[in-house]
Formats: structure tokens, C-alpha cells, sequence
């Protein structure tokens, strides 16, 4: 029985058990009503039961509610397997003709289980609006791409499942009936009939992304099929450590939850994104009848970025492997052949497509570097000179991904007629076809095509199929052109033995490991720690965490993709005075309702924070100096929120990229929600500890530290002798407020 049936039975039997359970109480009572009241229904131990006609009736109406329940349940999702409105079976006057026909969407038809003889001479799958099949309709392609100037001819079938797209723009509407026709005889081998006015299954579309974190919005997402969602204009900034699309049960958004893989069919936490139109699909036999929400989930913190609630009430095509749209990030496709030229450095997979052969390159190299690729020079080994490669790269300035036909005469920088040359520059020409590029986690992928026979005969040489052929690899260094910059090889930045592949290969998967999972040792170089020390009066509010850069590599320790920014520096280290006071103006969120948006301010003796999220021994392990007042229970209830103000990526997460805060600075945007900050006056005690801690009451790790030190020590302060005063006489009632527990004790 389908998800939403069984809860509903459980529901209602549960409601029968509490029922019952309360009438049991009154059952002497009911004993001394009238005869007429009540009736007797013997047991299977021959002792009767009494039942009020009241309880009857109760009973009969709880059965009627359940069976409606379950069918209303029944409808949440169609009966498996699902292909469709079911049309009709095909009427067979020929050749055998067999199959039920479903509709798909409102232009698709599927043929269940299709059979046919293939013996007809000039036959089609044939449409048209007349009463019946006659010459006056059309053809509907099948296989639905193919070569040449017409359609094929209809080939022979037993029980073949079939996908039938109408052309030119129609619809099941527009049609009356369907037929295999022979069009030189012009006779129909079998036929089946659309029923009017048939209520086909529609794509539905849903509201926008919830936005509550990371920058995470898009445009109306739709449900394309009952796997597939189409998400347009997606935004995402890219700085959760472990965000993934996923689907779950439930009111909300949570743990019990699904990954769905990316655009590309990836399970890897998923990239930034800026307006980009993508497809994703549910894995396994998961369709959207079994699902109540969509979310951006960041699964390391448990903290849902934004989310769509799918409906009870789709009517959706099935999921036929029918659903083809073109989104602005095209799905990688998975290949059978890899290789790892250089290692932990460089991969090549690829495939023949036709006349084209497809190469995507994954390289660790930085933002001014590129990759390159191509047939040796000589075969037999590995030689630069006199190479016909491929030179693929990020270009900073115009911001795409890159990837051009070189010739290299010799290893010397390009003149413009000798050296390591572009194509074009030596009056070749670029027959490169770039199809995507990516660049996350330090590793740089662009997907490109290239004839196997070229056009340019002199620059280009042409890519066997029949045999191994010796080929070239090599990273290194772009010159203020863009250009592959001609410099002194090492044995790690290209290969120096003879590898040869065979292009026409399958399954030539030699790749032990993804170079997305090589540790990067040397990594971004971090930014250093900011420190403010001799300011009494501090804004605290939320931004992004900068990357390797910027938290992690200060603290040590992982984050969930934002932190405090305190007057606008990330975790900087604040310096205080013991007996002064400090004003901190909060700007983390005061809606406990948004977990992604609620960040209250406090003070601690914990690196951690997350006060809030401690139970017991744990949460007494760590004391509060600010932030945090205690109900009569003992309870640590928050007292620093405010209006929620962040710092937010203009695009995509460019820490890796940027070396300097300050010009990191510069790609991000302060945005404000409606309301007031919050205010908090914290007095130093004279007591405190040397070190301490801003940090968030709901959430581990979004602050750093505060160092406390005596009046007069910090850099830059300006301490007046009244001050002093005060502070002296603060600590004397200090000092005689730990004693007077001692006195008593001696006194008594």
C-alpha cells in the first residue's frame, strides 16, 4: 500500500484505539440501558459483546472515513508499473501488429511490449485527424534521430518497449487515431483510437526555492516527470562544506533525507551556481509520489539552506527516459575511458561521437596555468615538438573556459610563426569545439570536441581509430596572452614515457581515483588573522566563511559556510580590558523559526559554541559570560539577536581565487532584513579568564576569540585616571565579595 495510505490507516486505527480505550471506562453504564439501545454481537469464544447503536454507528463511519482515506491515498500515486494514460491495445489486421498505448504528455506517446513483422514494405508508425487511417497524415519517426534525408522504415519488433515523439510541434490532441501504414500500398496493418477529450498527464510547476541560506534561490521549479525536476535560474554561492540536493518525508526538511546527484549525476557536494538552468533526477526507484519536499541540505551541520514542498496532488508523466531538455549546464556524460597521464595532476576521459572525438580534461592546476593534450610529435615517444595538442584553460579575464588547437615547431615562446603557437596565430585555424567547463575543489575540468579528420592539413593530424597512436600531456604556465607560456619542463609537469591509447577503445579505465579526492597539501595561501584591540564598541553580524582561506585555516577547524563577521572583518580577535564595558551591536537573526537565519550572540569559555544545542554535562562543561540569562529551571535562553544582516556572495563563492580579504571584500554584498539590531553591554569582569570566546548560541563554530587582559595592557587603549579608580574599587568589593564566605566560615 502507498506511503500516504499506510500513515492514514495508522492514523485512524490509532484514533479507534483511543476511542475505544475511553469507552471502556463507562461500560457499566452501558450495561443498564435500555434492551432496545443496544445489540449483541456473539464472540468467537461464544461470550457476547455490547454495542450501543451509538458505537455502531461511530464504527461504520470510522470504516467509510478509511476507505475514502485509502482511496484519496491510492490517488497520491498511480498504481505500479505506471507508463501513462492508458490509450488502448493495438487492433492487429497484419504483419502481427501488437502493443498498449499510453500517453506519455500531452506530445508523447509509449507502445508497451510492440510486435511486428518487419516484413511491410514502406510501413511507419502514421497519424492524422480523419475518422480513420488513410493517406492523409504523417509519419512519426522511429528511432527518432537518424541519418539521412527520410525517416527509416519500420523494422521488425517482439514485445520492444517504444518512445513515439510527435513532430512538427503537435499534440494528442491534435490527433485521432494512430496506425502502422504501409504508404506505398496504403494499407494499415493495425490501428488504435485516442479517446476525445483525453485528460493526458502534465508537467507541474511548483514555487521557487525557500530562501534561507547561502544565497539559495531560483525560478518557479517544475516537475518534468515523476523522477525528473527542472530548476531555472538557480543561485547558489557554493560555501556550504557538505550541501546536496535532497529529498525527504515530513513537515519539514531533515536528517531522514536523500541525496539526489547534481545536474551531472554527481554525489559530490554541489558547486556554486549563478542563474544556471539545470535537471536533476531521483535515484534509484524514488519518484515524487514518494517525497514531501526538495531542499539544498548541508548534511556535516544539519542545516536546511531552502526548500520546495512537492504537492499531494501531481499528475505527472512518468518517468520513460522521454524527458530531453537543454539546461544551461549540460549533464556530464559518463565515460568508459580514462587515463591518468600525469599523476595526481592530469586525466583525459574520452569517447568517439561520430565523426568528433570527445576529450574532457581534469586538471589540479591554479587559475593561471593550463593543460594540455594532444598526439606526439613522433610516434613511439613522447615528443613536444612538431605536436598537434590541445591547450584548455580558465581565462581570469573574460571569465570562460577555454580550449585551442596548438602546433608546436619547436619549444620556444610563439613569434607568430615559429614556437609553441595557437592555430590562428600562425595562420592555421581553431577547429576545437569547447562544450563545458567546471572548476571546484582545485580541480579545473573542460570538456571539448575535435574532429578526427581535420580540416587543416598542414597545423592538424588526424586522430587514427585503428590503432594505438603515442600521445603528449603537459600543465604549465599562461603568459599575459593567454597563451601556453614556453618554459623548462620537469618530470611532473608532463609525461616523459611513451603512452600510446587507442581511441577507438572502450573500457580503457585505467584511473584508479578521482583527482577530486587528492589532498591538496599546499592549498590557498590563508589569510592572516585580523585583530581589533582599544575599540569599546563592536557590530557583530553574518558573512561567508572565505573558503581554505579564511575560518578554517584560522581556526583550525571545519565550518558550516558562514561565520561572524565583526565591524566587517571575518572572526577577527578582539582584544578587552578586565572592568570595562563593551557595547556589541548583534545582527544575527532573532526568528527562531529560521535555523539557517537565527545566530544569537553570546560570550563563552567554549572554542565551540552552540550553547544551545548542549544537553546536560556537555552543556555544563562550558560557562556563559554574556548573551545568556537562566530561567527558574536552569534553562540558557538567549538574549543576543536582533534583525538578521549578511554579508553575501554578489555571485559565487571567489575565495580560492583572491588572495587578499580586502579584495575578497569586494565581491560580497551587506544585506539587511526588516527590524532593529540587537544591543548588548558587556562588563569585563575583573575576573575573567585570559581567554574567551564570541560565538553562536544555536551553532557550533561561528566565532573566535577574545582575549581579556588588565586595564591599561591592550595596544591602543586610552585608560583615564577616573578609570583607574573605578577599576581599583571594582576590584576591592571584587576581592572582598570572594572573601566574606572565608570570614563567615572563621567567625562561626
Amino acid at each position: 500500500m502507498w506511503r500516504k495510505a499506510s500513515r492514514l490507516v495508522r492514523e485512524t486505527t490509532s484514533w479507534k484505539t483511543r476511542r475505544q480505550g475511553q469507552a471502556e471506562a463507562p461500560s457499566a453504564a452501558v450495561a443498564t440501558i435500555k434492551p432496545s439501545t443496544r445489540t449483541s454481537t456473539p464472540t468467537a469464544r461464544g461470550l457476547p459483546i455490547i454495542i450501543t447503536w451509538s458505537q455502531l454507528a461511530v464504527v461504520a463511519a470510522v470504516a467509510v472515513l478509511l476507505q475514502c482515506h485509502v482511496c484519496q491515498a491510492a490517488g497520491r500515486a498511480p498504481p505500479e508499473p505506471y507508463y501513462g494514460r492508458y490509450i488502448g491495445d493495438f487492433t492487429n489486421f497484419a504483419h502481427g501488429i501488437k502493443g498498449q498505448i499510453y500517453a506519455v504528455d500531452e506530445s508523447t506517446l509509449f507502445v508497451k511490449s510492440f510486435a511486428y513483422d518487419g516484413t511491410g514494405p514502406d510501413a511507419f508508425f502514421w497519424v492524422g485527424r480523419t475518422p480513420r487511417p488513410s493517406p492523409d497524415g504523417y509519419i512519426i519517426p522511429y528511432p527518432e534521430e537518424y541519418t539521412g534525408m527520410d525517416p527509416p522504415i519500420l523494422q521488425a519488433h517482439n514485445r520492444t518497449d517504444i518512445i513515439l515523439r510527435l513532430p512538427m510541434g503537435k499534440r494528442i490532441k491534435d490527433i485521432r487515431w494512430l496506425s502502422v501504414w504501409c504508404r506505398r500500398f496504403t494499407v494499415d496493418f493495425g490501428e488504435v483510437f485516442i479517446p476525445p477529450n483525453l485528460d493526458v498527464p502534465k508537467p507541474r510547476v511548483l514555487p521557487e526555492f525557500k530562501r534561507l541560506a547561502h544565497g539559495l534561490r531560483s525560478s518557479n521549479i517544475s516537475v518534468l516527470d515523476a523522477k525528473t525536476f527542472y530548476i531555472p535560474n538557480l543561485h547558489y554561492d557554493g560555501a556550504g562544506p557538505d550541501a546536496y540536493f535532497w529529498v525527504g518525508n515530513g513537515s519539514e526538511p531533515n536528517i531522514m533525507g536523500i541525496k539526489v546527484p547534481n545536474e551531472s549525476g554527481s554525489l559530490e557536494p554541489l558547486r556554486g551556481y549563478q542563474g544556471e538552468d539545470i535537471e536533476i533526477q531521483l535515484p534509484g526507484s524514488l519518484t515524487v509520489y514518494d517525497i514531501d519536499w526538495l531542499a539544498v541540505w548541508c548534511v556535516e551541520y544539519r542545516h536546511n539552506f531552502g526548500h520546495v514542498y512537492i504537492p499531494r496532488d501531481l499528475d505527472v508523466p512518468p518517468a520513460l527516459g522521454q524527458t530531453k531538455i537543454t539546461t544551461t549546464t549540460t549533464p556530464r556524460p559518463v565515460y568508459s575511458n580514462c587515463r591518468e597521464i600525469l599523476p595526481n595532476k592530469l586525466q583525459i576521459k574520452w569517447e568517439l561521437q561520430g565523426e568528433y572525438l570527445q576529450v574532457e580534461l581534469f586538471g589540479r592546476i591554479t587559475e593561471d596555468q593550463y593543460m594540455a593534450f594532444g598526439l606526439s610529435g613522433a610516434n613511439g615517444r613522447a615528443q613536444m615538438s612538431q605536436s598537434d595538442v590541445v591547450v584548455a584553460f580558465y581565462d581570469t579575464t573574460t571569465r570562460v573556459f577555454r580550449a585551442e588547437d596548438y602546433f608546436i615547431s619547436d619549444l620556444s615562446q610563439c613569434d607568430g610563426q615559429r614556437g609553441a603557437c595557437p592555430d590562428e596565430r600562425i595562420g592555421g585555424r581553431n577547429d576545437v569545439i569547447v562544450l563545458s567547463g567546471d572548476r571546484k575543489n582545485g580541480v579545473t575540468s573542460i570538456r571539448y570536441k575535435r574532429l578526427l579528420q581535420p580540416n587543416d592539413a598542414i597545423y592538424d593530424a588526424p586522430i587514427p581509430t585503428d590503432r594505438e597512436v603515442s600521445v603528449i600531456a603537459a600543465i604549465g604556465p599562461l603568459n599575459a596572452r593567454k597563451e601556453a607560456n614556453a618554459h623548462s619542463h620537469t618530470a611532473s609537469d608532463h609525461n616523459q614515457d611513451d603512452i600510446r591509447i587507442n581511441f577507438s577503445a572502450r573500457n580503457d579505465h585505467a584511473c584508479q581515483s578521482s583527482l577530486y579526492d587528492v589532498k591538496d597539501e599546499s592549498g590557498p595561501r590563508p589569510w592572516p588573522t585580523r585583530k581589533i584591540e582599544g575599540v569599546r564598541k563592536f557590530r557583530a553580524s553574518i558573512g561567508p566563511t572565505g573558503g581554505k582561506r579564511g575560518y578554517t585555516s584560522i581556526t583550525g577547524v571545519p565550518s558550516w559556510g558562514i561565520a561572524w563577521y565583526v565591524n566587517d572583518l571575518l572572526i577577527p580577535e578582539i582584544t578587552v580590558e578586565r572592568g570595562l564595558t563593551y557595547e556589541f551591536i548583534i545582527e544575527g537573526g532573532n526568528d527562531p523559526s529560521q535555523p539557517a537565519r537565527y545566530h544569537p550572540f553570546y560570550i563563552t569559555d567554549s572554542p565551540e559554541g552552540g550553547l544551545g544545542q548542549k544537553m546536560g554535562l556537555e552543556a555544563r562543561k562550558q560557562k556563559a559570560y554574556a548573551g545568556v540569562e537562566y530561567d527558574e529551571d536552569g534553562n540558557a535562553i538567549p538574549t543576543g539577536g536582533g534583525r538578521y544582516c549578511e554579508w553575501e556572495h554578489q555571485t559565487i563563492d571567489r575565495s580560492a581565487e583572491i588572495d587578499t580579504f580586502e579584495e575578497y571584500m569586494k565581491t560580497l554584498v551587506f544585506k539587511c532584513e526588516d527590524g532593529e539590531p540587537g544591543y548588548l553591554n558587556w562588563t569585563v569582569p575583573t575576573n575573567a579568564p585570559d581567554q574567551l570566546y564570541y560565538q553562536c548560541f544555536t551553532h557550533n563554530n561561528l566565532g573566535w576569540k577574545i582575549n581579556v587582559v588588565d586595564m591599561g595592557a591592550s595596544g591602543g587603549s586610552k585608560v583615564s585616571s577616573h578609570q583607574f579608580i573605578i577599576y581599583g574599587i571594582f576590584t576591592v568589593f571584587s576581592l572582598v565579595a570572594t572573601s566574606l564566605p572565608f570570614f563567615g566560615h572563621v567567625l562561626a
